[in-house]
């Protein structure tokens, strides 16, 4: 799309703007820079972005916290992700670091635990590797890419057979 094409797009004003926002907020969580984001790509001013998601607070339908605890339930249970990599979305996404580590908590720690000895345990039998050290590290490497630990992922493959 050139300059031109992007200026002649309709802007939206904010009474259609906070409406449409409304239908995006509660399609599913979303954080505030999302919204944000969004309100100005449909060509919003600041003070109107601004002004709409304090409404948007106000209203309920913009909740950080129930955002973040969203955001580490589907991570963790959908996706598979460890903590650290779930800790590092909702830090790209701006979430305040008091909010990150309340929704973090949230997580049982024999299921997460348990979790981590089953993906590794998974992704041993597709690892072919015979020399004992090299698969190791191949598996924490994995693990580490998916958000685990190192010291836990460590325990779990000193521990067990993998």
């Amino acid at each position: 799309m050139d300059y031109e094409e992007a200026n002649n797009k309709k802007r939206l004003t904010p009474a259609q703007a906070k409406l449409k926002a409304e239908h995006y907020c509660a399609y599913q969580e979303r954080c505030q820079q999302e919204v944000r984001d969004k309100l100005y790509s449909w060509g919003l001013y600041p003070e109107a972005v601004e002004t709409i998601i304090a409404e948007l607070i106000l209203d309920n339908f913009l909740n950080e916290e129930r955002f973040a605890k969203a955001y580490v339930s589907g991570k963790f249970t959908m996706k598979g992700w460890g903590k650290r990599k779930i800790q590092q979305g909702l830090k790209q996404k701006q979430v305040p670091t008091r909010m990150i580590k309340e929704a973090l908590a949230g997580i049982d720690a024999t299921t997460y635990y348990d979790q981590l000895c089953t993906i590794l345990t998974k992704k041993g039998r597709l690892i072919k590797e015979v020399d004992a050290y090299k698969r190791k590290a191949k598996l924490a490497q994995y693990a580490i890419g998916r958000g685990y630990e190192s010291d836990l992922i460590f325990d779990i493959l000193n521990n067990n057979n993998l």
